[in-house]
């Protein structure tokens, strides 16, 4: 097996562009630390989403720095410090226009992809 190829059950990549989508929604379902957040992704996704810790808090802290989310210290349930994350009224604003856009894309792929060539090829 090619090392690109994934089992089919297995967890997937975030798309390239979903990333701070994800975020935003993970963030909008109640105030969480980030590696609550990483995993709130997987479970929603029943384990079908997989975000790299390299890649959640780079995008967390670009989000706080855009003010879409916002951050307070507090202590985790293991007793550590830890961030806390919650949404802004301009976060849950991005994410609605992330959401539309998104629509928008799957609506387009779901018209490309159900489309028959026509009689005699390309």
């Amino acid at each position: 097996m090619h090392s690109s190829v994934r089992p089919q059950d297995g967890p997937s990549p975030v798309l390239p562009g979903t990333l701070d989508m994800l975020v935003l929604k993970a963030v909008s379902l109640g105030q969480e630390h980030g590696y609550g957040l990483l995993l709130r992704i997987q479970s929603v996704s029943r384990g079908a989403l997989m975000i790299e810790q390299g890649a959640l808090y780079p995008a967390l802290a670009r989000l706080e720095h855009q003010g879409f989310i916002e951050s307070t210290w507090g202590l985790s349930e293991n007793k550590r410090r830890a961030k806390f994350y919650q949404l802004t009224v301009a976060g849950r604003a991005q994410f609605e226009r992330n959401l539309s856009d998104w629509r928008r894309m799957v609506e387009a792929m779901e018209r490309l992809l159900g489309s028959a060539l026509p009689e005699g090829g390309a």
